[in-house]
């Protein structure tokens, strides 16, 4: 057995970080694993690691190189499942982390996928249309001997949209000759895409957090919740809460923080930040210049939706919410999860919380198979069942176990991943 926080050969000290909170979470719930304990280092180890060089030929015909990552976590229930980033700060340490997360969300949603993550550093603001497409041509056929709708299926994630996936799924029918629209989810409808997909997230953070808040004897109606990210995730989510009850008392993305303790107007905000690009300059509510003050917004519920490692020791005894729900992958760190515990705020984690995205992706991907398309009244039905069903399951094992609900969520998915891995055992 390996030592504790064995750090890869192929990561330096520098770029441990997201990777190594996630083995620290690993280590918290191995205890909890009983005989499966024998199988974890399974989970501490990633299937499988493609880097590559996306090399273009740029506007003005000089050639740019980025570099590309695409991560296979788990596969032992079903074909890898995660999104594809582009962002400038994309490691490896945080695209293995994320692959890995994406194995604890599905199992504990029980939806048959095991994790994957991909990503490629570069600010995509800096490119232009044609640029964008030729580097997600080129990166799709530099990881197109590890994709496919039953190897490894991506999704949007920071930073990418429906016309990435598009692109995408193009290049990749290119390829093999035909069209295979179950490469990728998060499509536009008319390539086969899912009715609800661009809401799911939001969606399934806001079907948890009302579930949440309802053990907690909290009322959405009248709740004031705080939102750090205003994109696909948290701009959903805010306006579900809006048409809820509840106010909207701060958002934070890129640019600022917007307050108002009367509560934001949520759709002049996204209509705002759809002309402008950002919350700054909102006429509707008061700005803070310091980006730390938002963590100490005097509210009920508190969404993180940005990126990971956000709530961190520093901030963490400065929340003043009851119920935290992590819209964002990893956005709390194991020590201040143990801050949070202490002062008895409530955490509905990632792999519970956010997995909204990728349980309607889900659905895409089996109308896709079938070549039959369901409405969005059935999508939204089904996903609010699955997310009620998980978090139920995810809160009586933290209820019998006395454990926080993160390590209830992934009490329950290891134990789902490392059972499939027990009964398919060792080839060759």
């Amino acid at each position: 057995m390996s030592t504790q926080h064995e750090i890869p050969s192929y990561l330096t000290q520098r770029e441990i970080g997201p990777w190594g909170v996630y083995l620290e979470q690993i280590d918290r719930v191995t205890p909890h694993l009983g005989a499966l304990a024998r199988w974890v280092e399974t989970l501490k180890r990633p299937k499988r690691i493609l880097m590559v060089d996306v090399p273009i030929e740029r506007d003005d015909g000089t050639i740019a190189h980025f570099e590309g990552y695409r991560v296979q976590h788990n596969t032992s229930r079903g074909p890898g499942k995660g999104g594809v980033r582009f962002h400038q700060d994309v490691t490896l340490s945080e695209v293995m982390a994320l692959s890995a997360w994406m194995t604890v969300k599905n199992a504990a949603v029980n939806v048959p996928y095991g994790g994957a993550k991909g990503g490629i550093r570069v600010d995509p603001r800096t490119l232009s249309r044609g640029e964008l497409m030729r580097m997600t041509r080129r990166y799709t056929s530099e990881i197109n001997i590890i994709i496919g709708p039953n190897k490894d299926i991506p999704a949007p994630d920071v930073n990418t949209n429906e016309q990435i996936m598009a692109w995408m799924m193009d290049t990749y029918s290119m390829n093999q000759g035909s069209t295979a629209s179950g490469v990728v989810t998060g499509k536009p409808i008319s390539l086969g895409g899912s009715l609800g997909r661009h809401d799911a997230t939001g969606r399934g953070v806001f079907v948890v957090g009302c579930e949440a808040a309802a053990k907690r004897g909290m009322e959405i109606k009248g709740a004031r919740v705080a939102i750090q990210g205003f994109g696909n995730v948290g701009g959903v989510a805010a306006r579900l809460f809006s048409e809820a009850g509840a106010r909207i008392v701060a958002v934070q993305d890129h640019a600022t923080t917007i307050v108002s303790e009367r509560g934001l107007d949520v759709a002049a905000l996204q209509a705002h930040v759809t002309a402008n690009g950002s919350v700054a300059a909102f006429a509707g509510g008061e700005q803070m210049d310091d980006r730390g003050q938002f963590w100490g917004v005097d509210c009920d519920i508190l969404v993180p939706a940005a990126l990971e490692q956000q709530i961190t020791e520093v901030n963490a005894g400065k929340i003043r919410a009851e119920l935290i729900l992590e819209g964002a992958n990893g956005p709390t760190t194991p020590g201040a999860d143990d801050i949070l515990r202490d002062k008895g705020v409530t955490v509905v984690p990632d792999v519970i919380a956010n997995a909204g995205g990728v349980t309607v992706s889900y659905f895409e991907w089996v109308q896709d198979f079938s070549s039959f398309f369901w409405s969005e009244d059935e999508i939204n039905l089904r996903l609010t069942r699955i997310m009620r069903e998980a978090f139920a399951a995810v809160w009586q094992i933290a209820e019998d176990k006395k454990v926080s609900l993160r390590t209830a969520a992934f009490i329950l998915a290891c134990t789902r991943v490392l059972q499939a891995r027990e009964m398919r055992g060792l080839y060759p």
